[in-house]
């Protein structure tokens, strides 16, 4: 158990090892000047979006193949790509906020759909990042799952602001599309288990 334990930590200091790369990566040209900070924009925006992408899957894919050692490899680490999903949504906070400089910039653009909808999502991630700890769990019990659904609303609002700010819905829709998937996949198996259920328990 002890050297489980100790393996589980060892990998986890390795994924954030590599989870944080790219930002570092984005700091550095930004400290350098190889990239102004609204070019930075986009790649982080996207990591965000994909970090939450693969959290967001592993908990339907377990309820359709049924739980094996990938699987529940991928969701012993659901919480730390939540988390640096999150990271990375603050870094492209960060770099907007650089970008424009000043906060009468910034509310002139709130009204925008573009612009409002990407605030949305990072309060909605905001809420869910922050209770993402075992103290919060034990603390919240049933209310720490229904907070952290807002993750849902947040990547469905970062998709329409990917939209609406590259005005062409593809990129957006392709990140939506696997998650479309596996919510339709899960719930044709669940509802035909629960048919099997009842034809041998009639």
């Amino acid at each position: 158990m002890g050297a489980g334990v100790t393996g589980m930590a060892a990998w986890r200091i390795v994924l954030w090892i590599v989870l944080s790369i790219p930002a570092g990566l984005m700091i550095r040209a930004l400290a350098s000047g190889e990239a102004l900070a609204m070019d930075l924009y986009h790649p982080s925006g996207e990591l965000a979006l994909r970090l939450m992408l693969l959290a967001m899957l592993v908990g339907p894919l377990i309820d359709i193949f049924r739980p094996n050692r990938f699987l529940r490899g991928w969701l012993a680490v659901r919480r730390n790509l939540g988390v640096a999903a999150f990271g990375y949504a603050l870094l492209h906070l960060a770099f907007y906020v650089l970008d424009m400089r000043a906060l009468a910039a910034m509310l002139d653009e709130l009204s925008l759909p573009s612009i409002w909808t990407g605030w949305l999502s990072f309060v909605a991630m905001l809420a869910a990042a922050s209770v993402s700890n075992d103290w919060a769990m034990r603390r919240l019990g049933r209310r720490w799952k229904r907070i952290q659904q807002a993750v849902y609303a947040a990547f469905v609002l970062a998709a329409i602001h990917w939209w609406l700010l590259d005005r062409n819905p593809v990129p957006a829709l392709i990140h939506l599309a696997p998650l479309l998937v596996v919510w339709t996949a899960r719930l044709t198996v669940n509802g035909r288990r629960k048919l099997n259920t009842k034809d041998v328990h009639p």
